[in-house]
């Protein structure tokens, strides 16, 4: 990724991903800190600025969880600085204690929160849309639309957060975030000196909470009259049919009306909460009927329909509430168009794609160490008589154990959960219970759940899959990373907490690895394996093409007995006319599955 143009003078015009116009925007914005837990699709934002920010002046850091980070760019705030905290959309559900109380204390210096919604949920657990969030939590709610109005919008919150005193929630959503346009440039702001004053806004004991609930109030009207909401909403075309559209939706909508040739007006909401009620009356007075188009749930549809019941106005409306826009998965606009044609009374020919792409299960990376892991303790268990263990999970790569054939994967529901739901498994099942977490989820939301497990004497084995990096949203660091942070050491706090049978494991080091694992299992109380090797890819990175080894499979040697593909199942294996071969391109070089328990033939040797 080139990160120059990032920086680059007013008026200039770079081709950005939306996550790059955010970090544009924030440094446009002069803002003095940033913070987050990585998480698609919001983490190319933390990973420019993990690089550019001390060239942005931008004091940013990777927190422990979401929750944490808002606390931060929060403090921030309250000092008269502008500050800036970001996380997908689930993250928000972490944070949401303290960003509830937020509209609350209000700000001083302007304050953005950015969710990064996932419709469709292409690394995600659900598709919660987080505009209501937003609502329920007080918060100005805007909706950008593309990567311009991403960095243009987030200006914009910024100048209304920190006129009227209240935080501004920007929501986009994966293909918003990751689509790439031309961006234009513009100048960047001088950022606010340090201030810190006492504010009993900013205690929220109960006397303080109450009297807070006012100014909400009054700030939240201020914000639906500010000067600012005609930088947010947007109409045009002349039709009897409205449209009321906003975010990533509204992008499909003007190419489905060209697919059907028909016409319809269009009001564009860029802030959907608190919405410019005279003007949507006015639009709306001026329609025979409305059509709703958004993406998610139909957040700005109640809204409006709420205020048209308020004021005894019968329309002809479609969304989502009566059935005639789809509640689910992303907008197309093969979508929208099939919709439309329905509401518009147009036949459509709706063409099928013959070309089926066959389904495939995602897999871990070649060489990736949680594969060894996987390996280890399902023939660990097999040897200690173990038949169905339960083995709750959690959010990382590592979570693709709950396919074949590790097929360690039968609970996961959050951050966190794999190491609760033990406790909850161990406390009624007579099964044993075995469950899995990443180094950085065991810092984001494993520890309290560890501490509960030990005080409370439940008896399950964690294996915490220590790899150094926050692999799956692109290897930022951890509390464990080393220079320039101050290392968290992970047994440490296991040890920490009172748990005695901590037992640490290199993966890649399968013998010894399957007598530790079975350790483990035999433990009477609480035991925790830790699996520690660095992530592959990381280590790729680091290592010299020099050092680099293929293995290849010695054809006189192999039995076929097909271990190494049906269970140990590294991607760069493949089957070809009854015999086994390991792809040279895919292969890491770990050697792992040159270890006789994955190979017992030997017949798996360094290609010459």
């Amino acid at each position: 990724m080139v990160l120059e143009p990032l920086l680059g003078p007013e008026g200039r015009t770079e081709f950005l991903l939306g996550n790059e116009a955010v970090a544009r925007g924030i440094y446009e914005a002069g803002v003095s800190v940033a913070s987050t837990y990585p998480g698609t699709p919001s983490s190319e934002i933390g990973d420019v600025l993990y690089r550019t920010s001390a060239q942005m002046g931008i004091k940013f850091e990777y927190c422990t969880n979401e929750k944490v980070a808002l606390e931060v760019a929060a403090a921030a705030s309250a000092g008269g600085l502008r500050s800036f905290v970001f996380m997908k959309h689930v993250g928000l559900n972490v944070a949401m204690d303290s960003f509830v109380s937020l509209s609350g204390s209000g700000v001083k210096g302007g304050m953005v929160v950015l969710s990064a919604d996932d419709p469709s949920m292409h690394s995600s657990q659900n598709e919660q849309d987080n505009r209501f969030l937003g609502k329920f939590a007080k918060v100005i709610v805007v909706e950008p639309s593309s990567p311009q109005e991403l960095k243009d919008f987030i200006l914009y919150a910024f100048d209304l957060s920190e006129e009227v005193g209240h935080p501004v929630l920007v929501r986009s959503v994966t293909r918003i975030s990751h689509i790439r346009a031309p961006v234009r440039l513009g100048k960047a702001r001088e950022k606010n000196s340090w201030g810190y004053r006492r504010n009993t806004s900013y205690v929220l004991m109960p006397e303080n909470a109450y009297a807070a609930q006012a100014s909400i109030a009054d700030r939240i009207e201020r914000a639906a009259s500010s000067r600012f909401r005609e930088a947010f909403d947007s109409s045009y075309g002349e039709s009897p049919t409205l449209i009321i559209t906003s975010g990533a939706a509204y992008n499909y909508i003007d190419e489905a009306l060209e697919m059907l040739n028909v016409r319809a007006r269009i009001l564009k909401i860029g802030m959907s909460f608190p919405l410019n009620r005279e003007r949507v009356m006015e639009e709306i007075g001026k329609a025979q009927r409305v059509v709703f188009v958004e993406e998610g749930g139909p957040f700005i549809e109640e809204q409006v329909l709420a205020l048209c019941a308020l004021n005894s106005i019968k329309k002809e409306f479609y969304g989502k509430m009566n059935g005639f826009v789809p509640t689910s998965y992303e907008m197309d606009v093969d979508r929208t168009a099939g919709f439309l044609s329905k509401i518009f009374g147009i036949e459509m020919d709706v063409k099928k794609d013959e070309s089926i792409v066959p389904r495939r299960e995602p897999v871990l990376c070649p060489g990736c160490p949680h594969r060894a892991t996987y390996y280890v303790a399902r023939m660990a268990m097999k040897q200690a008589g173990i038949r169905n263990p339960i083995a709750p999970t959690d959010i990382g790569c590592y979570t693709l154990g709950y396919y074949e054939p590790y097929q360690l994967g039968d609970f996961c529901l959050s951050m966190g959960s794999s190491v609760g739901s033990s406790s909850g498994f161990a406390m009624n099942s007579t099964e044993k219970v075995v469950s899995f977490i990443g180094d950085s989820t065991f810092f984001h939301a494993g520890i309290p759940a560890l501490v509960n497990a030990y005080h409370n004497n439940h008896n399950f084995v964690l294996v915490i899959m220590d790899n150094s990096v926050t692999a799956m949203t692109g290897g930022q660091p951890t509390p464990e990373t080393s220079p320039p942070f101050r290392r968290v050491d992970i047994e440490s706090v296991v040890r920490g907490i009172g748990i005695k049978n901590v037992f640490v494991m290199d993966p890649y080091d399968l013998k010894n690895s399957l007598e530790t694992f079975k350790k483990a299992l035999r433990s009477d109380d609480l035991a925790v394996v830790i699996s520690r090797r660095e992530c592959a890819l990381e280590a790729d990175r680091k290592r010299s093409p020099a050092d680099a080894k293929v293995f290849t499979i010695n054809q006189d040697k192999c039995n076929q007995c097909y271990n190494c593909v049906k269970n140990f199942s590294c991607a760069a294996f493949y089957t070809e006319d009854g015999k086994v071969y390991i792809d040279g391109e895919l292969c890491d070089g770990c050697s792992v599955c040159s270890e006789p328990l994955v190979c017992p033939f030997n017949a798996i040797e360094v290609k010459d």
